[in-house]
């Protein structure tokens, strides 16, 4: 048996609990890792309060968690890459919140031995949508990029990965995260009213593409106009709003795998001594109620951690 945090249905954190579960046998191509950290994100308090309900199928009892890091305990079949005893990180499709967890071998990555099981367990969801945002948008080395909420955990990495690929990013944030946008290579502006002009002002030579990561309505509606078209603008907060704007959404479910080079990306930082990789907060596995009531209130620098 193993031990983990699920939802029998749809709620505030308090439907959270222990539930105990059968041990996993990891199927061809999988391993079975035991979890020492694993990743918040916003999808998970989203799934569990019923706010994609129709988006993401659920099944009850659900248990979330979509990133985690620990030590490979068993194999399965056609898997090469990885031996029992293996430190590693990677992303899971559900269930991270558990004392186990298997994940597929191409969703998986050798954890360094300088970089902690926190900071292991916060890079693969992040990574992944920032390289797969930098994909689907097709930027280009000498573009720039408008990036609401850029302060946020796939902020802080996508703005990373464009100022290694030679991509100009200007990044909405309020007036206290400014300083930090600087460090991570950024031009920072204040959003609210004015907003246009304000980045019109930063990059006078215009705003090739945008994303959204913040969930602000109105910020699609300026980000259309500054590309001066909504394919060039993309959203990964809300699908309803995209449909509202013609913007495009990403949730993850493109054909074409982004892990493996976010992984490759966000390691090549880690190995030149240069990645930013702050945790906000880590809380036992216990405590995944609480951990979900500071990811809903949002304006985090840095993820929120579990740990096993």
């Amino acid at each position: 048996m193993t031990k983990a945090i699920a939802f029998a249905h749809y709620g505030d954190p308090d439907v959270l609990g222990p539930i105990d579960l059968e041990l996993p046998e990891p199927g061809p191509r999988q391993v079975r890792v035991a979890v020492r950290a694993v990743g918040v994100n916003p999808l998970d308090h989203k799934l569990r309060s019923g706010a994609l309900d129709g988006f993401f199928p659920v099944a009850f009892p659900s248990v979330p968690g979509y990133e985690v890091a620990g030590t490979v305990e068993a194999v399965g079949a056609e898997v090469a890459e990885f031996a029992v005893g293996d430190q590693v990180f990677g992303a899971v499709m559900g269930g991270g919140y558990a004392e186990h967890a298997l994940v597929d071998v191409e969703l998986l990555a050798a954890k360094p031995s300088g970089l902690s099981w926190e900071e292991a367990a916060a890079i693969p969801t992040a990574a992944e949508t920032a390289e797969r945002v930098l994909g689907v948008l097709g930027v280009r080395p000498g573009e720039t990029l408008l990036v609401h909420g850029a302060a946020g955990g796939v902020g802080t990495l996508l703005l990373q990965f464009a100022r290694a690929r030679g991509i100009t990013v200007v990044g909405t944030a309020s007036e206290g995260n400014h300083a930090y946008l600087r460090e991570l290579g950024a031009i920072p502006v204040a959003y609210g009213e004015g907003l246009a002009e304000r980045v019109r002002a930063a990059a006078p030579g215009g705003v090739d593409r945008a994303l959204d990561a913040s969930g602000k309505a109105d910020e699609l509606a300026v980000s259309i106009e500054l590309t001066g078209s909504a394919d060039r603008v993309l959203t990964i907060t809300s699908p309803l709003a995209g449909q509202q704007y013609g913007v495009r959404f990403t949730g993850g479910a493109e054909a074409e795998p982004y892990h493996p080079g976010a992984y490759a990306a966000v390691l090549a930082l880690h190995e030149a001594g240069t990645l930013v990789l702050p945790i906000h907060r880590v809380l036992p596995l216990a405590e995944a109620a609480e951990a979900h009531r500071l990811s809903e209130h949002g304006h985090l620098r840095g993820k929120i951690v579990l740990t096993v």
